[in-house]
Formats: structure tokens, C-alpha cells, sequence
């Protein structure tokens, strides 16, 4: 480990950035008293403000000779606060760059990017400063300010108003002027900004309110070290990191509460989001969401200056996940007006008074009135603002949510006593307004979620590919208008490209707890998807949709449309009676999650080093204190705690306290690990800290971990590509491209053979005009299986997840004239003129399919007959020319069913519906004779049943019960590394469908898929731990699954939420054995690495109870039994004690007595015996453990060409291998009488060997296969 070069360290600021005093000048000041002497308070005109000090941290005194840390480099200087000289008058260099105030005016100051102190005394004082005969009341607003680069910092401001009195207004120290006791009386506003890099409205706005008291009681030369005072203490209280921790100070008299964000993508809340809902209708709502959704030119207006960011923020809150990308300006003073005429997108705010300027002078402007609750257009000739509708469903759902809110808390509080505390008077309200905000929050996300959820469906991952054509088309045409200006805004593309990168946000989240079964189950579908018989049966039965689609078609000036009449509003205040609306009611039940408060120490002035120093020494001991009453559950509060304490530790200039915290986040909450401020504080580490660290094997490992792992390359091309049809000819690869990219197919092989039907009798490539017409044949197919018109009855004889996937056109049967229709399952006819069901036959009763032709007069017209073991009359339809591609469909989908039965596997149906659509759609774009010859390429399931039948043996077949594939979906199978079952378990935490048993599947590159083993339906799609390959994985406790991978680590995931956010870093290489001791409490898990390290860890505290190292490498796999551990290393099996005391070691030898390499062993106690595989070969050795000094019986394992793995089952071994079945080489499991030590079942289990075993409570074995499969087999254990 190398030791950089230390260099300078940057720690994060507190909450404040910068604290400013502005009001008038002095000169402007002396020359008012002149005038109001003269003509009196009321005509003084208003003044023109300007930055009279500035307070920027730290704030350590300048004699004060120690420094806070003096093992590391600050790269922010000691800095002083800024005051105007008071003798000189205002100098031209105050115009120069507005982040450097050096002059000979001024104090050396450095002022925090982002913050223009030219432009805050206009935004301080948009209204100006206005000298006033009589005090006015405190005067609170907000700011947003923006940097060159975007980002934000948030402003409180403060006015105030302090009489011109005989001692001058300036505090120096000097009385500058005393006027005559009968000058007229004034009144002169003065604010106080803070600034801060969180948004704190609430919280700030509660600081200030607190300052403001003293302020008004000090004399007015004290007021620069009030505020100071007041500045300091904000700079030293640490930002609360994501998650449930709160943080509490005193600022007398008021408990301020600064709240952290919910999770690291989440903003902080910490204003009431209901504001807009008093202020605006809930359709004016959508119309303004829609607004922000769609970009357009936005200025809110308001006479209350605080109301503009407040509602401005709101609304931009409303929308998390989507973000806001554009100018943020929500005040703009009068100076500033000409802002509203940019050209690009913006959201500004003005005052009221300046409305109808705004509305004359620019056009294409949204005009939103807060006051009055209204959103207008400017428009002029050259300019038209369109507005769309939110989709009407989702508006209607939006509205009656809205309209059950609780928004007035007097109706909440009302029953209770009165608060005789101030304090806990603001903790009422802090809790009422907290549920509420979460009730909002969901209910606009839920609005997001309806809005965007089928975007998923029209989205490819590998090549980044987005068809908003296509999405377009599922749109309904009412929503047309909406989804066409959304689809073209910034904000949209990041929410694609967040969707590409799998980030689990909000939006995610809630889209996968609210996904229907249906849903679940279209995920693990590899064929095209088409609305099921159900769906479309809703879908009639919806008066909704009925209304919008007539709406749609007979009004095309869809501004003018009313809405269906909708609940009426309630007129009364309470909670809305929402028992008849099904949509709405689950809103009340949504409750926030439970939060922590921790409480700042007191801050002790004048400050100097020494009392900074024992704020943070009581800071970190409370902080201690508060975590050794954590029980060991408590690991998010614990996070939160080491988060903090690590930040103060690094403020105190003890990085290796530091760094040791935050390596504790690793088995507490990773996902709050502050990396790159840990990769500062390791590069800015001095030699004795580096040397101290090197003996710390903690520190050893993160600064490893930190130092060499490589920063995430940029990707070559992160954007979002919409969807184009191909301009150029394409080879195999690009054409493979295209058509994964066109969502119609992702399977690398199918597309292969896809392609060689579309060249056949060509050169091998396609031109652009042959896709297209694939293209659009496709499309239009799918088309009509969306929009068919099948009658309510079917529901009566199809099963609800059946779906149409081919009509014919109206044909002669021996049945009726009709539509021939098939399903994933069965042909049917409807017959012409009346609504009717005849089944035809379902695929697996079919017997025979013959293509013929019936003589009519004089022609020959091609006719299919189907005959059936259920019906002995045949069926025969004169499908003309159809009739070849018809006889082609049907067979493919017989032979797929059979496949399907016979191999207990679903996938097969779904590839052969996807060969059938795809042997439709080159049918309809060749339009030559030798279409269906090319077609037929595409037959690949009849060809496998005619040239290759496979028979699977009768064992195979009784035995295994079912097939299911984790890698659907997928461009191409993927290998099945670790398999892993763990039992259902009823706990009031948990949702009803994560109670249920669940299999967990890891692919390469540590995916990992959750399966519910209930009903083996999709449960988690896909998450990643790592993106290594995963070795082992176990059940540590009901609510925790260990993952041990080849980069050394140990994931920990959460079975309630789904997530990966522990990790053990313990191991030094890769992780190959996990095993838990049963029955030891509290409980414990045994990890070994490859390295031939063991490490005992309690699940509860996440600790190493104790350690020892084998002096054998290639440690592959270990078992507990008899308090003794069980070891395989690469060339014996090793048993040693507990403490790692070595008690037996056994080696096998061939005849020339060279060690046979191990692969695996298991335990069989109540036989005593000792299973052994050898690597890559086909012989099990068996020891009998009453004598392990005997050498071991061979047992071969017939028709087996190599063993991969093993497990015991009852009283059985199961070994998985490789081995030849029919002459082809096949993945077999064989299942070991253990009383004769033979074969007693060998199962065909997989096309690819078997690479995995697993146990299901010992009634079922599931195994999984390599990469040439990549599928899951589920055995019936006897």
C-alpha cells in the first residue's frame, strides 16, 4: 500500500455557508434623516440596499493561536467575517467579480461560490428599502440561488425594522451623528440572509425568528456580534445524513428540528406541501404539474414574496423523482423583469403587481396567480401555449385523492389540550404536518407512476434504445397531445437514462410494490406481450374508457372537453368520505416511517479553538452515548450515528477516528458511505497517520479498498437513443442490433435464425426496405391483436391469462363461416354474425395436422385439418392462402406444447408463440412463393420434433415437477451460479406476498433474481451485489441473506426491502463458504475465503468473534457438524476445532498415489459417513466417520463424465455432473442409495451441466444449469 502525497483536505460545510447583514448605507442613511427632518416620514422615497457585513465560517477567533487540526491540510483558509468600512465612501472595486470582495474598502473575504453578493441585496429587498413612519412586523421569505455549473444553495431571509434614532444605526462602536430630539421619527428595514447549501425553509425561517428577538433588544453596535454569534452556530451544527435521524439544537426559545433527507436520491422536505393545495384547485394543480412536466416558460406571481419559492418548490417536489432542469429563479425583484423575456424554459416567480406588465411585454409565457388560485397564457399572434390534459383516468384518480386530504390542523388538533409548552405546541404541528406530506408525496407519485409505468415495456437496456414511437401508439388518442410534449423535454430523458441505469428511486420502488400479478408474470415472458382475455374484458367494462375514447373521437379540440362529472367535493372540511372510491382510500392509510431525533450540545462563546473543541469532544461523547443504547437491531440508527460521529472526528482533524467510523457503515448502511470525502481524508493522511493506519487491519482494508478501487469509467455514450429504422444494408451483428433494439425480439439465436429466413436465397444481408416492411408487418399485427373486438363471453372459455395472438380472416369451416383465433393454449372460431365460442382444439389434445386441398367446382382450394384426441369429427377450414402459413403456426405451436409437457417447461410455448409471430411477419413482408419456405427457417420446435425427437426418460419425467428461467428477458442464457431457498415466515413487518417462500437465483456478474416459490412468478427482478461472480449464499436470519462473492465481500440483503446495503470486508480473497450454527444463540455464521481463512461472525453486531487461518489455500467449501468444522481445500478434506485447532486432515490418492484434486464433500450423520467429489472426475469416495484412518470406498458414478456439485436430501445424495444421455452430452443428477452406495435414480436434467443444487425444505431439489441453458429445474424428492 503506497502512501500518496498529503494533500490539502476539504470537509463539507455545516449548515452554513454564509450569513449577510444588508440594509441602506450610510450615506443614503444621513441624507434620509436630512429629508424626513424636512418633509416627514411619509414622502421619503425608497432606498437602494447594499451588503453591510458578511459572516462566513469558521469563525475561530484570530489571537487563538491552535488550530482545530493539526494533522491535516484545511483547504478552506481561517477566514473572517466582512463589514463595510464605514469612514470611506462606496469604492468601484465593490463592482468587480461578485465572489471577490478584496478592495481597499473591504476586508480579505472568501464568499462561497454560487452566492452573488451584487444581486442578493435586490433579492433580499425585491421590493426595496422602504423607510417607514411606523415599525412594521418581521418579514420572512426565500431564495434560490444558482451557480454557473447549476448548483443550488437556498436563502432565508429576515427584514426587520429598526428606528433612526439619536445613536446611529451603524455598529462600530461610535456614535457618527446625534440629530436634534425633534428630527421626525423613521423606521429602516435591515435583513439578515443565510445561506445555506440545504434546503432548511422551515428550520432556517425558525433560526432567524429566534435571532430577531435579540437583535431587537440589542444596541445597535452589538448587532454585527449578534449575529455572528448566531452565524457560528449554525456553521458548526453537521448536516444529518439520509435516513431517520433528526437533529435537534437549542436556539432559545425555540427547539429547532433540522430533518434529513428520507434516502440519498430523495430531497430534503423541510417546507409543507400542502401549501398549493390550499391555494389552487386540485385541476389547476395538474395543470401547473403538466406545465413543469412539459417545459414550458413558467412565472408564478404572488403579492407574498415567501409564497413564491414556497409554491415554487412545492410543485418541484411533487415531482421527485423527475427533476427540474432548467433556470430556477422563484423571485425575481423589479430590476430583474427583463429575465422573463430568455427564450428557454425557466420557472421565475414575480410580485402580483407586476402581472400585467409580465402579460403584455413577453409572450408564451404560463402566468400562475397564487393569490387567486388561476393560470392564464400570454400569447400573442406569433406565439400559442398549449397546455395538454393529464391522461383523464389518472386525472379523475389524482383529484379524489386530493380532495380526501386532511389540510387544515386545527381539525386534527382540535380534540386535544392546549399546549402550555411552546415546544411541544411545534412538535404537534411538525408530526401532523409530517403525515401529511407523506399522504402528498405518494399521491403525486402514484400519479408519476400511472403516467410513466409502461415506459419500462418500450425501453432497451443493452443498446439504450427508447421507441417512443411505438409508446406513442399505446397511448390512447386523448392523451396523445400530453405524452408527445412530455416525451420531448430534458426532464424526460433523465428519467429514461436513471430507468436504464436500474436506479432504484421513488418511482422504482413504488412501481414494483404496486405491479399486479399479471405484471409479475409478463416479466418472466419471452414471447411479445398482448392484453390478456381479462384485460380486455375490463378494459370494455370501464365507463372511463368508454367516455374517453368517444370523447376522443367525435371532439378533436380537446381544450374544450369537460371531464365526466366526478364525486361531488365535499363542502365540509373534514376528511372526505372516500368508502365508494376505491382509489382514493388506500391515501389515509399511508404513514411515514418512524423517525429519530438526536440533540446538538450547546455552543459555548467567545469562540475560540479551545471551546470549538469541547463542543465536538460533547458532541462525539453524546453521540457514543446514544449509541451504546442501541440494541443490536438498530443498525440504521447506528449508521446515522457512526456518520455523524466520523464527521466530527474529521472536523477535529483525528482522521483515523474518522475513517474507522466510516468503515462501520459497511455493516451498517453502506448506502450512506460518504466515498469521496473518505478518499480526501485517506489522501490527506500525514506520514505517522499513514504508518498508524498500516497496523490497523480496519483501516488497512478501506484504504485499500478506497485507494484502488477504480473510479467509474465514463461511459462512451450515456444518452438515451430514440428508436430509427435502419438506413443502411445490415450484416448478421447489426442486424441482431436493430431488431433488439425494435423490442421485438431479444434472443441472440432466434434473431440468427430470423435472419437467415429473411436472406434466404439472397446475399447474406438486409436491405433497409425488407426491415421496414418486417417492420411494419410486426407492428401491424400487433396492432390488431390490441385493438380486437372479442366478445364478453370468451371470458366463459378461456382462461384469464390467454391472450390473442392471431386472427384469420373470415373463413369456411365445417364449423360455421368465422375468424380462426389462437391463443398461447388453444384454436378457436368466432363465428361471423353473432357473438359465439367454437373450440377448435386445445394444442396439447392435438393429434394430426395436414395441409390439403377440397375440390369446389372447378378448383382446388387449400384446406387445413386439425384432428383432435377429444373429438372425433375433424377440423377442417378452407383458409385459401392462408392456409400454408397456418399449417406452419399450428404445428410449431403443437410441437412447443409438447416440448413444454414433456419437459414440465412454459418457456417452450412462449418460444414457439415468438417463432410463430415471427414466421407471420416474414410471411406478410416477403410476399413470394418462397415466403413460407422461408418461413419454415423459423419452425424450430417442429424441425426438433421430426429430425430429432428426444425422448425424455420415464424417471426424469415422474420426478420433475417444474422449469422456470431466470434469464428471460435476456439477450442470451445466462449460467445459474448459486441457488438458494429460504421458507416463508409470517412477520407483521412484512408485506403478505414477501411472507411467501422465495428462491433466490445468482447469475453472473453477481445478479441476483428472487423468485416467489410459491407460485415461481418473478418476486425481485434483478439487483446487483458487486459485479463479481457470486460463490455461496445463505439464510443467516429470517430477515438477512448472505451472499459471499469473488471480490472478497459479503453482501447482506435485507429480505424485507430488497436491498443491499451491508457489506463484510473482512476477507482478503474470495468468499467460497458460508454456513450457519444452528441453535447457537446468539446466532453465528461461519465465512472461509479462498486464502484458507475462517471467520466466525455474530449476526447481530456484524463482528468477527474469532478468526484463524488454515496453512492450506484453495479453501473451497466448509460444514459444521459436531462442534467441529469441516474443511475442502483443493487437495483434502480438513477438520479442525472451532478455535481452528487442527484434529484430522484426508487425501485421496489415485494408484500412482498422486493426490486426486477435491471439489465438494457432504455429511451424512445418522449413517456416519463422509460423501467426497472428486474435481473433474466422475468417482465418489465415502468415508465411514466412526474411523476416519480407514481410506475411503471409490464409488463411481455410472454415465457420469464429470461431478460439479453435491448436497444431501434426507437421507439421499444428490450429485449434479455432466454425462452422456441419447449420445449427446447432457447436465444429469444422480441420486446415491446411500445403504449401497449406487445410483438409484439418474435424472436428464439440463441441456448444459448441472452447476448448482438446492434443498426446498427437503420435499423438492432444485438445480440450475450452465450458460448454453441457463435454466431452473424443480425435483420431486421421494
Amino acid at each position: 500500500m503506497a502512501e500518496p502525497t498529503a494533500r490539502h483536505l476539504s470537509l463539507p460545510s455545516g449548515l452554513l455557508e454564509l450569513c449577510a447583514l444588508l440594509g441602506a448605507s450610510q450615506d443614503s442613511l444621513r441624507g434620509l434623516e436630512q429629508i424626513a427632518q424636512k418633509r416627514g416620514a411619509k414622502n421619503l422615497s425608497s432606498l437602494a440596499p447594499e451588503v453591510l457585513s458578511v459572516f462566513v465560517p469558521p469563525f475561530t477567533a484570530k489571537d487563538d493561536g491552535q488550530a482545530l487540526g493539526n494533522s491535516c491540510t484545511l483547504s478552506k483558509a481561517r477566514r473572517r467575517s466582512f463589514r463595510k468600512k464605514r469612514e470611506k465612501p462606496r469604492m468601484e472595486t465593490w463592482k468587480s467579480h461578485p465572489g471577490d470582495l478584496r478592495g481597499p474598502d473591504s476586508e480579505d473575504v472568501t464568499i462561497p461560490g454560487g452566492v452573488d453578493l451584487l444581486a442578493l441585496p435586490q433579492l433580499c429587498f425585491p421590493g426595496g428599502v422602504c423607510v417607514t413612519s411606523e415599525p412594521k412586523e418581521d418579514y420572512i421569505h426565500f431564495l434560490v440561488l444558482t451557480d454557473v455549473c447549476g448548483n443550488r444553495t437556498y436563502g432565508v431571509v429576515a427584514q426587520y425594522y429598526r428606528p433612526l434614532h439619536d445613536e446611529y444605526c451603524f455598529y462600530n462602536g461610535k456614535t457618527h451623528w446625534e440629530p436634534s430630539v425633534s428630527s421626525a421619527r423613521c423606521f429602516v428595514p435591515f435583513a439578515v440572509c443565510v445561506v445555506s447549501r440545504f434546503p432548511y425553509y422551515n428550520s432556517l425561517k425558525d433560526c432567524l425568528s429566534c435571532l430577531l428577538t435579540h437583535l431587537k433588544l440589542c444596541k445597535d453596535f452589538e448587532v454585527d456580534n449578534h449575529i455572528k454569534d448566531f452565524a457560528a452556530r449554525l456553521s458548526l451544527i453537521p448536516s444529518p445524513p439520509p435516513g431517520p435521524l433528526h437533529l435537534i439544537f437549542n436556539m432559545k426559545p425555540l427547539q429547532v428540528v433540522f430533518p434529513s433527507r428520507a434516502d440519498p436520491e430523495s430531497p430534503i422536505i423541510d417546507l409543507d406541501l400542502h401549501l398549493p393545495l390550499l391555494c389552487f384547485r386540485p385541476e389547476k394543480v395538474l395543470q401547473i404539474l403538466t406545465c413543469i412536466l412539459t417545459e414550458q416558460r413558467i412565472v408564478f406571481f404572488s403579492s407574498d414574496w415567501a409564497l413564491l419559492t414556497l409554491i415554487a418548490e412545492c410543485f418541484v417536489v411533487y415531482l421527485h423523482p423527475l427533476q427540474w432542469q432548467h433556470t430556477f429563479v422563484p423571485i425575481l425583484s423589479g430590476q430583474m423583469l427583463d429575465f422573463v423575456m430568455a427564450p428557454t424554459s425557466f420557472l421565475m416567480g414575480c410580485h402580483l403587481d407586476h402581472f400585467e406588465e409580465v402579460r403584455k411585454e413577453a409572450d408564451g409565457l404560463v402566468l400562475i396567480d397564487i393569490d387567486h388560485g388561476s393560470v392564464t397564457c400570454s400569447t400573442s399572434s406569433d406565439s400559442d401555449v398549449t397546455i395538454p390534459d393529464v391522461p383523464l383516468v389518472l386525472a379523475q384518480t389524482f383529484i379524489q385523492r386530493v380532495q380526501s386530504l386532511q389540510l387544515h390542523p386545527d381539525l386534527h388538533l382540535a380534540h386535544l389540550s392546549s399546549s402550555t409548552d411552546l415546544n411541544e405546541g411545534l412538535a404537534r404541528r411538525r408530526a401532523w404536518q409530517q403525515t401529511l406530506n407523506c399522504k402528498i408525496q405518494h399521491i403525486t407519485l402514484q400519479l408519476l407512476v400511472g403516467i410513466f409505468r409502461e415506459v419500462k415495456n418500450h425501453l432497451n437496456y443493452e443498446h439504450r434504445v427508447f421507441n417512443s414511437e411505438e409508446f406513442l401508439k399505446t397511448r390512447a388518442a386523448g392523451d396523445q397531445q400530453f405524452y408527445k410534449q412530455v416525451l420531448d423535454t430534458y426532464m424526460f430523458h433523465s428519467f429514461l437514462k436513471a430507468r436504464l441505469n436500474g436506479r432504484m428511486d421513488a418511482f422504482a420502488r413504488m412501481d414494483l410494490d404496486t405491479q399486479s400479478e399479471e405484471d409479475r408474470i409478463d416479466r418472466m415472458l419471452i414471447s411479445p406481450r398482448r392484453p390478456t382475455v381479462e384485460k380486455m374484458a375490463s378494459r370494455k367494462a370501464s365507463p372511463l374508457h368508454i367516455t374517453h375514447r368517444r370523447m376522443v373521437v367525435s371532439m378533436p379540440n380537446l381544450q374544450d372537453i369537460s371531464l365526466p362529472d366526478l364525486p361531488p367535493r365535499n363542502s365540509s372540511l373534514r376528511i372526505m368520505d372516500t368508502s365508494g372510491c376505491k382509489s382514493s382510500s388506500p391515501v389515509l392509510k399511508v404513514t411515514p416511517k418512524s423517525t429519530y431525533t438526536f440533540k446538538i450540545p450547546e455552543i459555548h462563546f467567545p469562540l475560540l479553538s479551545q471551546c470549538v473543541q469541547t463542543y465536538y469532544t460533547d458532541l462525539t461523547t453524546l453521540l457514543s452515548k446514544a449509541m451504546g443504547l442501541l440494541g443490536p437491531g438498530d443498525s440504521l440508527l447506528l449508521a446515522r450515528y457512526f456518520y455523524l460521529r466520523g464527521l466530527i472526528h474529521a472536523r477535529q482533524g483525528q482522521l483515523l477516528s474518522a475513517l474507522l467510523d466510516f468503515q462501520n457503515l459497511y455493516k451498517t448502511d453502506i448506502g450512506i458511505f460518504p466515498a469521496d470525502l473518505v478518499k480526501s481524508m485517506v489522501e490527506s493522511m500525514s506520514a505517522s497517520e499513514w504508518a498508524q493506519a498500516e497496523r490497523t487491519p480496519e483501516l488497512r482494508r478501506l484504504i485499500t479498498e478506497v485507494l484502488d478501487k477504480p473510479g467509474e469509467a465514463p461511459k462512451a455514450d450515456d444518452a438515451v437513443k430514440n428508436f430509427e429504422l435502419p438506413k443502411k444494408h445490415m450484416q448478421l451483428n447489426d442486424f441482431v442490433k436493430r431488431v433488439q433494439e425494435s423490442g421485438i425480439v431479444k434472443d441472440t439465436v432466434i434473431i440468427h435464425r430470423l435472419f437467415d429466413a429473411l436472406t434466404m436465397g439472397h446475399e447474406k444481408q438486409i436491405d433497409p426496405e425488407t426491415f421496414r416492411d418486417f417492420y411494419t408487418c410486426w407492428k401491424e399485427t400487433e396492432a390488431e391483436a390490441q385493438g380486437a373486438s372479442l366478445p364478453a363471453l370468451l371470458m366463459d372459455h378461456l382462461d384469464k391469462n390467454e391472450c390473442v395472438y392471431k386472427l384469420s380472416s373470415s373463413v369456411k369451416t365445417n364449423r360455421g363461416v368465422g375468424k380462426i383465433a389462437m391463443t398461447q393454449k388453444r384454436l378457436f372460431l368466432l363465428p361471423e354474425g353473432r357473438p359465439g365460442y367454437v373450440e377448435i382444439a386445445t394444442f396439447r389434445n392435438i393429434e394430426e395436422v395436414r395441409n390439403t386441398t377440397v375440390a369446389f367446382l372447378l378448383l382446388k382450394i387449400p384446406t387445413l385439418k386439425i384432428k383432435t384426441a377429444a373429438k372425433k369429427e375433424v377440423f377442417e377450414a378452407n383458409l385459401k392462402s392462408e392456409c400454408d402459413l397456418w399449417h406452419l403456426m399450428v404445428k410449431e405451436m403443437w410441437a412447443g406444447k409438447k416440448l413444454a409437457d414433456d419437459h414440465k417447461d412454459p418457456q417452450y410455448v412462449q418460444q414457439a408463440l415468438t417463432n410463430v409471430l415471427l414466421m407471420d411477419a416474414v410471411v406478410g413482408t416477403l410476399q413470394s412463393s418462397s415466403a413460407i419456405h422461408a418461413a419454415s427457417k423459423l419452425a424450430y420446435f417442429d424441425k426438433m420434433k421430426n429430425e430429432t425427437p428426444v425422448a425424455v426418460p420415464k424417471t426424469t419425467s415422474e420426478t420433475l415437477k417444474h422449469k422456470i428461467n431466470p434469464s428471460a428477458g435476456e439477450t442470451a442464457p445466462q449460467a445459474v451460479d448459486v441457488l438458494l431457498y429460504t421458507p416463508g415466515r409470517l412477520d407483521p413487518a412484512e408485506k403478505v406476498e414477501d411472507a411467501h417462500p422465495k428462491l433466490w437465483c445468482a447469475l453472473n456478474e453477481g445478479k441476483v433474481v428472487v423468485f416467489d416459490a410459491s407460485s415461481w412468478t418473478i418476486h425481485q427482478h434483478r439487483f446487483k451485489v458487486g459485479a463479481s461472480k457470486v460463490n455461496c449464499m445463505v439464510m443467516a436470519e429470517h430477515s438477512q441473506v448472505w451472499v459471499g462473492s469473488e471480490d472478497s465481500v459479503i453482501y447482506i440483503i435485507n429480505v424485507h426491502s430488497m436491498s443491499c446495503n451491508k457489506q463484510l470486508t473482512d476477507h482478503r480473497a474470495a468468499v467460497t463458504g458460508l454456513v450457519v450454527h444452528d441453535g447457537k444463540k446468539p446466532s453465528e455464521v461461519y465465512s472461509c475465503s479462498l486464502d484458507g481463512t475462517v471467520l466466525a461472525w455474530n449476526v447481530s453486531t456484524l463482528r468477527v468473534t474469532s478468526r484463524f487461518q488454515l496453512p492450506y489455500g484453495d479453501l473451497m467449501s466448509i460444514s459444521l457438524h459436531g462442534d467441529r468444522l469441516w474443511c475442502c481445500t483443493g487437495r483434502s478434506i480438513v477438520v479442525v476445532t472451532m478455535q481452528g485447532f487442527h484434529r484430522h486432515e484426508l487425501k485421496i490418492k489415485n494408484s500412482d498415489q498422486a493426490p486426486v484434486p477435491l471439489l465438494a464433500f457432504q455429511l451424512l450423520p445418522e449413517k456416519e459417513q463422509l460423501w467426497v467429489a472428486g474435481a473433474g472426475c466422475s468417482d465418489l469416495y465415502v468415508w465411514s466417520m466412526k474411523d476416519l484412518g480407514q481410506p475411503p470406498r471409490k464409488t463411481p458414478v455410472p454415465d457420469c463424465t464429470e461431478i460439479s456439485c453435491m448436497i444431501r436430501v434426507k437421507r439421499q445424495i444428490w450429485v449434479g455432473g455432466r454425462g452422456l444421455s441419447q449420445g449427446r452430452p447432457r447436465g444429469k443428477i444422480f441420486v446415491m442409495d446411500v445403504e449401497k452406495m449406487t445410483v438409484e435414480k439418474e435424472l436428464v436434467a439440463h441441456a448444459d451441466t448441472v452447476k448448482t443444487l438446492c434443498s426446498a425444505e427437503d420435499r423438492y431439489v432444485l438445480s440450475g444449469a450452465g450458460h448454453e441453458e441457463g435454466k431452473i429445474a424443480i425435483w420431486k424428492v421421494e
